[in-house]
């Protein structure tokens, strides 16, 4: 009896587990509490970001059909008039404009819009996520969908014959108005967004987004308008963001001070009315 209970409480104390060391391995059992580093939770939320205005059905039909088939459409037929050359070397910029700013604005606009009002925001604010990363992570999404955008609207136009010619400077420029555009289309959206109920800012952003293309020279340019009207249209954002391409892209010059000023006006005006009226819940 002795002997099986001395070798039952051997086997026992052989298959208990044992308890960590004071050296390394105790550290595997030790908690870290403590939100991750601010660039890793801005990353994290873009991505999310990113693929939730790429699953949206009605974004992506915004943001990437429209604008393709815009430029097919009108790259092939006549309907439009819009000058001597090549059609596809008139439409690529406007088009262009017309896919940053569906992006940076309408889509940022309606998303954000039924965010505040399903009390996403809301949620969102009470993560260790700040609003200012909450806000980061926001742009990096836009700037992801309009990167996309942009490489697969210049592959349908060289598939078309496109054949921009623009200098190194020009590209620069080009890249600084799609930029501060983004800005100023965004600081639009979300003051919209934040101050509007979400079904306003649904049909005030399509309203836009309309007026938008039809008086912004995305598709001709505004010189075929008459003076006044010229005048107004040119104080448009995307009106801006469009001449200032189409004069990189097509004309092979560099854009006046003129398109940088217009975007610049719109991106600090609606910033600082956003910051001010924003409003989360």
């Amino acid at each position: 009896m002795t002997e099986h209970t001395s070798s039952t409480t051997t086997r026992a104390a052989d298959a208990a587990p044992t308890a960590p060391s004071q050296g390394g391995g105790a550290s595997l059992f030790t908690p870290a509490p403590g939100a991750a580093p601010m660039w890793r939770m801005v990353a994290s939320q873009a991505r999310m970001e990113l693929r939730v205005m790429l699953r949206h059905g009605e974004q992506f039909l915004l943001t990437m059909v429209i604008p393709v088939l815009l430029l097919v459409g009108f790259s092939l037929t006549s309907v439009l008039d819009v000058g001597p050359g090549p059609r596809v070397d008139a439409l690529t910029p406007g088009v262009l404009a017309l896919a940053v700013m569906s992006t940076s604005f309408t889509g940022l606009a309606i998303g954000t819009g039924f965010e505040r009002r399903y009390g996403v925001l809301k949620r969102l604010g009470a993560t260790p996520l700040s609003r200012f990363g909450l806000l980061a992570a926001k742009t990096l999404a836009v700037l992801g969908v309009q990167a996309i955008q942009i490489a697969l609207l210049c592959t349908v136009a060289l598939a078309l014959g496109w054949s921009p010619d623009p200098d190194p400077a020009g590209v620069l420029s080009a890249v600084a108005l799609v930029l501060l555009a983004t800005a100023a289309f965004s600081s639009l959206g979300l003051l919209m967004a934040g101050t509007l109920r979400a079904e306003a800012t649904l049909a005030g952003a399509n309203l836009v987004y309309v007026l938008m293309l039809g008086l912004g020279g995305v598709l001709f340019p505004t010189s075929s308008f008459p003076a006044p009207l010229e005048q107004a249209a040119s104080l448009l954002p995307v009106t801006a963001l469009s001449s200032g391409l189409r004069t990189v892209l097509a004309d092979g010059s560099l854009p006046g001070w003129g398109a940088f000023a217009v975007l610049a006006v719109w991106a600090l005006v609606c910033g600082l009315l956003a910051s001010r009226l924003f409003r989360w819940e």
